[in-house]
């Protein structure tokens, strides 16, 4: 068996197509247009990174985009003054914070500090708790993003045995309360699951964040379920930097069903639902009716 792959970059094109279509329809019917505005606080190589992908993927869906880059030292208070800022500006539907912050600034602190109806990362600890008593909420990008490519393959998640590795607050736990709405029993495993590979096996759906390179291999894997790789992990390999995800591709896509690469699966994803949920965060906050497909 030869797993299909999934698309994870030709999906999120489609995604981003989408919402182009309604950002124009937003300003065409009622003169809006979503606005994104992203924190950087530091010069990390990688933030800064993200951060500029970020800013051309919401000026080629036609939003505003508005960045915000503050020295490393900021202080705690100043930090929290421009989140105010922005959280009272009516040109900004969606906030996003570049994690990780500097040592000195308390993260939770700074994440809830951003109004719940404009956090667009889905961190905020109101939209974390709606999300886990299955009331509308903001989700986070990433667990949507997988969401979403698994409704497409399978049409119904109803009945579905899903196994999730990994239980961070950004995908682990999120991907599971996502996957429970959908009607999946869920088992959410971690480092510490006793005979973890037979777990996974029980999988129909298996989703890999973990964080450690290449650890789910062929042996973990039921024949023909369906494997989500979250994992993003920069590996030394023949004397060159290899990106890997969590899952060992190889072994696993001979024994999967259907499979995400790395790279190209997830990752785009999460960009594309990032646009996604400001768009949907502009929806309600202007007491719109938000578009079906692009949120959770």
């Amino acid at each position: 068996m030869t797993a299909k792959v999934i698309d994870g970059k030709a999906f999120a094109a489609g995604v981003r197509a989408q919402v182009a279509e309604h950002v124009m329809r937003l300003k065409v019917e009622h003169g809006i247009t979503p606005g994104l505005a992203v924190v950087l606080v530091g010069q990390d190589p990688a933030s800064k990174v993200y951060v500029k992908n970020k800013h051309a993927s919401t000026i080629e869906v036609g939003m505003a985009s508005f960045e915000h880059r503050l020295d490393a030292d900021i202080s705690q208070t100043n930090l929290l003054a421009v989140i105010d800022r922005l959280n009272a500006d009516p040109a900004v539907h969606g906030i996003l914070v570049q994690l990780p912050l500097p040592k000195h600034l308390d993260s939770n602190l700074v994440i809830n500090r951003v109004d719940p109806a404009k956090d667009v990362d889905g961190f905020h600890i109101s939209n974390v708790g709606l999300l886990g008593t299955g009331q509308k909420s903001m989700v986070p990008c990433t667990p949507l993003g997988c969401l979403m490519m698994l409704r497409d393959h399978y049409g119904s998640l109803a009945g579905l045995n899903a196994v999730v590795v990994g239980r961070s607050n950004i995908v682990g736990k999120p991907m599971a309360q996502l996957l429970l709405r959908d009607s999946c029993t869920v088992t959410i495993a971690h480092s510490r699951t006793k005979d973890l590979a037979a777990v996974c096996r029980g999988a129909d759906i298996l989703v890999a964040a973990v964080g450690r390179p290449e650890m789910i291999t062929g042996d973990y894997v039921k024949s023909g379920s369906t494997v989500i790789d979250v994992g993003i992990n920069r590996i030394e390999r023949d004397g060159k930097v290899k990106l890997v995800g969590d899952v060992e591709y190889a072994t696993v896509a001979a024994v999967a069903g259907a499979i995400t690469p790395v790279p190209g699966g997830v990752g785009p994803m999460t960009v594309a639902c990032l646009l996604a949920n400001t768009l949907t965060a502009c929806y309600r906050l202007n007491g719109l009716v938000e578009l079906k497909g692009l949120t959770a």
